[in-house]
């Protein structure tokens, strides 16, 4: 039986400008990164301990790699305990971020990286 969620693989242009936006603007950590003849990936997460995080791909080599794999943006929900607070720091980093939007589940907001993929945020106390 599956018990949690581990990695999700997300497929990016650039993986340096990736690891940047991931680490620096958003204050993920690199949790691990593999560099071999073949392929290179990059593990981050918002923390060491965390339980999911995301694997940094790129998108053209896993493409030549596996044609036909859906190679789109994941539909991701992260979580906060202080939406406002995240939602001015992202501001301030130059982070594309939608307005905040009450939704039956509670408060969100969007957010974009450098490739214009969008995420989710959510409060949640």
């Amino acid at each position: 039986m599956i018990n949690k969620v581990g990695q999700i693989m997300l497929y990016v242009n650039n993986q340096d400008e990736s690891v940047d936006f991931w680490t620096k603007k958003l204050g993920f950590s690199v949790i691990s990164e593999e560099n071999n003849d073949q392929m290179r990936w990059i593990e981050v997460a918002p923390s060491k301990d965390s339980e999911t995080s995301i694997i940094l791909h790129n998108k053209e080599f896993v493409a030549n790699m596996s044609p036909g794999l859906n190679l789109g943006t994941p539909s991701l929900m992260f979580f906060t305990e202080n939406l406002e607070q995240l939602h001015n720091e992202l501001s301030n980093n130059n982070i594309t971020v939608g307005e905040i939007v009450n939704m039956p589940s509670g408060r969100v907001f969007n957010f974009a990286d450098h490739e214009e993929n969008y995420f989710a945020v959510m409060e949640k106390k």
